[in-house]
């Protein structure tokens, strides 16, 4: 299978569908979902769902009854039956059936030819427009039945799942209509036996704000199963004698909408969306109370296997995914979460003090991204415990690396914020460490090894611990969750200490959007954002090597990689531990294109980017040999500090909790043997 197929890496395509229904013709009908599934399966999907009632509309009342018209939908069944067995995805199809002496409504499972079983409705509504129980027997007490229908015969009954053999993990249940309303659906239930994608097949005639209840239902229904739940409303061609219908068709995924149609269409509907079956079954196995709910409940259903035989070519990708998961490029969802990223720190520095009796802060500005946040997080955190901000001793420490840009920054942002401003140069000391260690650089060798940037590194932290002891504060930790990851900071006696560190939750590309906001949303006057700005606009750098003769500063990206895909690789395997594969796949679907997709606002047009699979692969590699192979033991011993990010924390106390003398052999394999080189 290419590396390019999505069914390679635990997707699934699935349709929804609304097609035109002509009232009391199901021959017609069939013709019109076929053409839909003929459709859906060109396109490689692996499930499509149409509404209730499909194969003979929904609002035709007493017709129900009639033996012309069921009938007719026999038949009509025995057509889709025949034609479907060139197709690919299994369909979900809303019929009227004869039963046990009664008519119910029904979902029709037919995949390849096969009738693989008959789903009836359980919850039928008989109040204000609707009369079901005029017509249909309710599907309780059905469970473990059968059901011979149009030449063949099937399982029948609520307790129906169907399982495709050759997807892991696509296991789909099916509800109809009102069985979603109820305070328990039949998908929970569904759910807790096995199901990952649960269907609606539906009618439900549109009422002002009806359609946002619906969404609402269903988008909960998914996050509260941990599921992905498909939605097909009837529409155009149904009776409007008394009724009208808007043909909303949706998916839903974990809490998230997927895709949506346009309401009240013309014509038919398909939406076509890929879910991600590994992040919903990885979701599970971490949340262990969806486990004791199953337990306590124990639902018994019975599993219909089919093979879908899925695509294993490159059919495109069908799901929006963000270039920056820790960073949304929706407006309004990015305003939020940085105003509650920077809440978060602000609120968690406040209560850190309290408990510490309101001592100083003791902070290191190097005018660099990590130091500024946490310093107008510190400025805020005053100004909210009503405290003077000359209670926060900011340091700039130049050592042999520093530029005057970054400097005069420092120098501009504590001024600005009205903080005390001291300055201590670290170089005599460094010199002297260095000159008493014997490194050549004592001598004069420009020699700019691990020894001379740690040195530097060290001297600050120690020199920012001891002030504290002087001062009568506490250090304010800046190292971001990035560099945590990455093991990207000096242990011990450096950077990876501190007494609290309100950036430890925060990944770098988040740094950048919250020091946005603040100036955006004018948290400090003009002279600070102006400052905030310039910070924005300096290159990362550590600033521990001197320039070279291009005056070129040492670089962090060069030597770690792009703190984007480093991000990116980040957030899905601390979130959801997905494979090496998986990530680099996600990652070229996200950055092979610098034109596709959104980005967030305010980011700068000259700075949007995109990255090939070669260069994927080697900075994932990197990222998984220092994740799982290097940085650890330093995040075994870090400072406290709030969690920040839904993608998770680094804290051994909290979210991520691992070895520190573990190894990234089995993750680099995967990545070396599933990943393509070119």
């Amino acid at each position: 299978m290419s590396f390019l197929s999505i069914y390679r890496h635990g997707f699934a395509r699935v349709a929804a569908c609304t097609t035109r229904g002509t009232l009391a013709d199901p021959a017609a009908n069939a013709q019109a979902i076929l053409a839909a599934a003929r459709h859906c399966d060109a396109e490689g999907a692996a499930l499509a769902v149409f509404p209730e009632l499909g194969l003979s509309g929904y609002a035709i009342d007493d017709l129900h009854l009639q033996d012309t018209l069921l009938d007719a939908v026999e038949a009509a069944v025995a057509t889709l039956l025949e034609a479907s067995a060139t197709l690919r995805p299994l369909l979900l199809v809303g019929a009227p059936v004869r039963h046990a002496g009664r008519v119910y409504n029904t979902a029709l499972a037919i995949q390849r030819g096969r009738l693989l079983g008959v789903v009836p409705k359980q919850h039928l509504p008989n109040y204000r427009e609707f009369y079901e129980h005029r017509w249909f027997a309710s599907g309780h007490g059905t469970e473990g039945g059968m059901i011979r229908l149009a030449g063949q015969e099937a399982p029948f009954g609520p307790d129906l799942l169907f399982d495709a053999e050759d997807v892991p993990g696509l296991v789909i249940h099916a509800e109809v209509c009102e069985d979603l309303w109820v305070p328990f659906p039949p998908s929970a239930e569904g759910a807790l036996a096995g199901a990952l994608v649960l269907a609606n097949l539906s009618a439900s005639n549109i009422t002002v704000g009806k359609a946002e209840t619906r969404r609402l239902l269903c988008q909960s229904q998914s996050a509260r199963c941990l599921a992905a739940y498909l939605y097909a409303a009837a529409g155009v061609g149904e009776s409007t004698t008394d009724l009208a219908w808007d043909g909303q068709v949706s998916i839903f995924e974990n809490g998230a909408i997927l895709r949506e149609s346009e309401r009240f269409p013309d014509a038919d509907q398909i939406v076509l969306a890929d879910i991600d079956l590994d992040l919903l079954r990885q979701e599970r196995a971490r949340q262990g109370t969806f486990d004791d709910n199953r337990r306590r409940h124990a639902p018994a259903f019975r599993r219909q296997a089919f093979r879908l035989e899925p695509p294993e070519g490159d059919i495109g990708f069908h799901r929006a995914l963000e270039r920056f998961p820790f960073v949304p490029a929706d407006p309004a969802r990015l305003e939020q979460d940085c105003y509650e990223a920077y809440n978060i720190q602000v609120s968690g520095l406040v209560q850190r003090l309290t408990a510490t009796r309101g001592g100083k802060i003791v902070i290191g500005v190097s005018g660099g991204l990590d130091s500024t946040q946490a310093l107008i997080v510190a400025a805020r955190a005053m100004d909210r415990m009503g405290k003077p901000r000359t209670d926060i001793i900011g340091y700039t420490l130049p050592g042999f690396g520093t530029s005057a840009g970054t400097k005069t920054n420092a120098h501009a942002l504590m001024q600005a914020l009205g903080i005390t401003a001291l300055e201590l140069d670290i170089r005599p000391a460094a010199k002297q460490m260095l000159t008493d260690l014997g490194h050549p650089f004592g001598r004069g060798e420009p020699v700019y090894d691990v020894t001379f940037e740690n040195v530097q590194a060290g001297l600050r932290t120690d020199y920012l611990f001891r002030a504290a002891n002087h001062h009568g504060g506490m250090v304010l930790g800046t190292g971001d969750l990035s560099e945590l990851a990455l093991g990207w900071c000096t242990y011990g006696v450096g950077d990876q200490m501190s007494h609290y560190n309100v950036n430890a939750g925060v990944p770098k590309t988040l740094i950048q959007h919250l020091i946005r906001w603040v100036i955006g949303s004018g948290q400090f006057d003009a002279a600070v954002g102006a400052t905030l700005q310039s910070v924005l606009d300096t290159e990362i750098s550590p600033e521990l090597v001197p320039a070279g003769e291009d005056q070129q500063l040492q670089s962090t990206e060069a030597k770690i990689g792009p703190y984007a895909l480093q991000d990116f690789h980040l957030f899905y395997t601390l979130r959801y531990g997905f494979r090496p594969s998986k990530i680099a796949f996600l990652a070229l679907m996200a950055w092979g294109d610098a034109a596709a997709g959104r980005w967030p606002p305010g980011f700068p047009e000259g700075k949007r980017g995109a990255y090939d699979l070669p260069t994927i692969r080697h900075w994932l590699e990197v990222f998984l040999q220092r994740f799982f192979g290097f940085a650890q033991f330093k995040r075994s011993a870090m400072p406290n500090g709030p969690k920040v990010a839904a993608g998770g924390s680094l804290s051994p106390r909290g979210d991520w909790r691992a070895p520190s003398d573990g190894n990234a052999n089995a993750w680099l394999e995967e990545l070396r043997r599933n990943v393509p080189q070119g």
